[in-house]
């Protein structure tokens, strides 16, 4: 099945269209393609550069890029892809009906204008994808919304190097989220108010008044905000991002979507209906390359192993987080957590970097108002920073979504 390359244009979705801008893009894309390419033909393959490169801003550029680079991030032998899934899968999956069910709800998640027999076609993938995994790793439970991961896999590197990817990512990033119960997944949202709260807490304070919970943000959380994002470009700009992170990133992206909507969030009715439905209702023109450079130095300064003090619901063992250095590649300097740290580090003056910014006093309000200004001028370093060294601007069977 032919891959729907009209779908990509090679470009951001933010990037200039006119005149000189349009050509200073074009110079620091090939640029940025060329480190890429030129990372991925060392020996060994320079993981830790492709990490930077997902990360920085535009990320992987391309998905003839993705094809190459994605497997890299997850360790995955293009050499080794397991073979079609037999006849025979659809009849013995006990969740055959239920995938089924919710890949013909996907029409959405595909190209406009697609031919309905090229999309019927690999809606007819995405199910034997889905049902290979789960046959192979009983271990995993299929719950509603990974369709939505899985399909922006098909459609970036086709089925057989889906079916691998896949495979990889169901059993450490979405581990969680395939337990027998939500238990794993409600522990990982419960990050998303702590984030909050270091970072703002008269919005962490308005929120825990109107009671919202965090339910807003499941969607987000176990798509990979595929289920929320109109735009394909979007979802695998941060895509390119996830796979180059920690697990746990998303819910750190989550909670600079809120933070970045705050005066919204602070004008609504202090109700949880209210600011329910308004952080339901994700905007589509998100500054996704701001949001992702906050979202990488929030979890720099605020760190999973910090912020479990305050969750403390369940203990932090029981979540991919912690297997997550099973996943690691060998090299330290490889690791996607030593990555961001490093960029974190170049952002700060020789005399800041022997302060402690990365913790504080969490009875102090005065404290986290001065992070608050700190993260956002950090924010704002990470892009130019990025943009100097890069030359670019680096089962549940409940009905969940409509």
């Amino acid at each position: 099945m032919a891959l729907p390359r009209a779908w990509d244009d090679g470009l951001s979705a933010s990037s200039p269209r006119s005149g000189g801008e349009r050509a200073d893009y074009n110079v620091k894309k090939k640029r940025k393609a060329a480190e890429i390419h030129q990372a991925l033909n060392s020996d060994p393959t320079d993981v830790a550069a492709l990490r930077r490169m997902a990360i920085s801003e535009g990320g992987l550029l391309t998905d003839d890029i993705r094809r190459e680079v994605w497997p890299k991030l997850l360790n995955v032998n293009i050499n080794d892809i397991p073979s079609p899934p037999e006849k025979s899968l659809r009849e013995d999956s006990k969740d055959y009906q239920q995938v089924l069910l919710d890949v013909r709800r996907s029409l959405r998640r595909f190209p406009p204008g697609m031919p309905s027999e090229q999309r019927e076609g690999l809606q007819e993938e995405l199910i034997d994808i889905i049902l290979y995994v789960l046959e192979r790793n009983p271990q995993l439970h299929y719950y509603q919304g990974y369709h939505d991961i899985v399909v922006t896999f098909l459609l970036v590197v086709g089925e057989r190097l889906a079916t691998s990817l896949v495979e990889k990512l169901s059993t450490h990033h979405l581990r969680d989220f395939m337990d027998p119960t939500m238990d794993n997944t409600k522990h990982i949202l419960n990050y998303l108010m702590p984030i909050i709260d270091q970072v703002n807490p008269e919005l962490h304070d308005f929120m825990q008044s109107a009671e919202v919970g965090t339910i807003f943000a499941l969607s987000w959380l176990i798509t990979w905000f595929g289920h929320v994002l109109s735009d394909f470009r979007h979802v695998v700009r941060l895509y390119d991002f996830f796979l180059a992170c920690h697990p746990l990133m998303p819910i750190y992206f989550a909670a600079v979507i809120v933070l970045y909507r705050e005066q919204e969030v602070l004008d609504c009715e202090c109700d949880m209906a209210s600011v329910h439905h308004l952080l339901s209702q994700i905007p589509q023109d998100l500054p996704y390359e701001t949001l992702i450079s906050r979202a990488g130095d929030l979890f720099v300064q605020f760190p999973p192993s910090e912020l479990a003090r305050e969750v403390a619901q369940q203990q932090a063992e029981r979540t991919a987080a912690s297997t997550f250095k099973d996943f690691e590649l060998a090299s330290a300097q490889q690791r996607p957590d030593m990555v961001l740290r490093q960029r974190f580090r170049g952002f700060l003056q020789p005399e800041d970097r022997t302060k402690n910014i990365l913790t504080k006093p969490r009875t102090n309000r005065f404290v986290k108002l001065a992070v608050m200004g700190l993260t956002v001028a950090l924010g704002a370093a990470a892009l130019a920073v990025v943009k100097s060294a890069l030359e670019w601007a680096p089962k549940f069977q409940l009905q969940l979504f409509p």
